[in-house]
This record gives structure tokens, C-alpha cells and sequence, in this order.
């Protein structure tokens, strides 16, 4: 059974983010709300939890996973940002965007792409997605919470809980949760490809 946790969702409890910091490090996979909807998160080592996140939503192999950022230093240590995206990507960042770009070696190749070695990255602008990756250190692999037969991902905390109940480790309950999922941008090639229409702008895309 999952352990449900509620932290504020403008001044989240430092104590319960340092608990879900330690449990994520241990091994947990957490299912947590952000700006456009439910996701789910493990550390970028947690093969297991990788794994788990591909049963629920019945990935198939080459699923662009994306790494969750804190800041766009952090970002840039994990994909390859040229010169001819950067003002792009800084000006959409934090929002509900996800990119696809060029991983560097820091990203472990099982989590790249199989052929185009590309990556998805985001920066988050929640209060309590940026208090965890803060604590943590690090980027949190992480997908969208959109469960397999649906289109929209899970809103809603105890929604998830009868959903995934002994499927997560931990649910997290701000109280808000976005209902729409990222725009995805691949710009990895020569010209930006937008991949999925979501909370974002699309049109400073196309």
C-alpha cells in the first residue's frame, strides 16, 4: 500500500520532502502532481523503478523518458543545447514544455533513445517539484501519469491512489494539479517538431 502524503503546495514542508528525498533514494517510485498533471518519478539509477514506470503505463522499448530539472545549468549537463535553440528553450523554461535533444555522456544510454540517443528534459515551475529536485540534487527520471487507454493524464490524488494503490510507493497530494500534459518539442534535428500539443504555447514552436 501506498504511503499518501500531503505537502502544502506553496510552502511544501521541508521534513516531508527530505522523507520523500530518502525513500526515493532507497529505492522508491513516487507518483506526485505538477503543472500538467500526474507523473511519476524515480532516480535516474533505479533500473527496478524505470521498469515499474513501464509496466503501469505499458511503455514500450524507446519510450522518451524525460528528465526533471531544477534549473537550466542543470539541464544543460544532461543534453546538448546549440547555440540556435537556446534562446528557445531558456525563454520557455521553467513551463509546461518538454524537449527532446541530443543527450550527453552523463545520461546513462539506457535512458537515450535506442537510434536518435535523444532525451526528454523539463524544467518544472511548481513549488513542489522545484523543492524536491533541490533536495534531491539531481534530475528525477520521470514520465506523464497517463494510464494505458487514456489520452489525459491522473489529476487527482486519490484518483491515482485507487488507481495505483500498490503499484507506487508514494502518492503526493498538493491539493493542485494541472489537467493538461507538456507540449513536446523535439529539437534535435534541423527544425523544431512539435510531437504533442499540451499546456504549452506550441505556436513560438512553429
Amino acid at each position: 500500500m501506498a504511503r499518501y502524503v500531503d505537502v502544502h503546495p506553496v510552502n511544501p514542508q521541508a521534513r516531508l520532502i527530505t522523507r520523500i528525498v530518502e525513500r526515493l533514494r532507497e529505492g522508491a517510485l513516487i507518483a506526485y502532481p505538477t503543472s500538467s498533471g500526474y507523473a511519476l518519478g524515480v532516480t535516474v539509477g533505479n533500473l527496478e523503478g524505470r521498469t515499474r514506470m513501464q509496466q503501469i503505463r505499458h511503455l514500450q522499448e524507446g519510450h522518451h523518458f524525460t528528465l526533471l530539472c531544477r534549473d537550466f545549468a542543470q539541464l544543460g549537463s544532461v543534453v546538448f543545447v546549440s547555440n540556435a535553440v537556446f534562446r528557445s528553450v531558456k525563454s520557455a523554461t521553467p513551463g509546461p514544455y518538454t524537449f527532446l535533444l541530443k543527450a550527453t555522456p552523463e545520461v546513462p544510454r539506457r535512458l537515450s533513445h535506442p537510434k536518435k540517443h535523444t532525451v526528454g528534459v523539463r524544467i518544472p515551475e511548481d513549488a513542489f517539484s522545484q523543492a524536491l529536485l533541490a533536495e534531491l540534487g539531481e534530475p528525477l527520471l520521470t514520465t506523464t501519469l497517463i494510464l494505458p487507454g487514456s489520452q489525459i493524464p491522473l489529476v487527482d490524488g486519490w484518483v491515482v491512489k485507487d488507481e495505483l494503490d500498490h503499484a507506487v510507493d508514494i502518492i503526493v497530494d498538493t491539493g493542485e494539479c494541472g489537467t493538461e500534459p507538456t507540449t513536446v518539442v523535439d529539437l534535435s534535428g534541423d527544425e523544431a517538431e512539435i510531437l504533442r500539443y499540451g499546456a504549452g504555447d506550441a505556436s513560438r514552436f512553429e
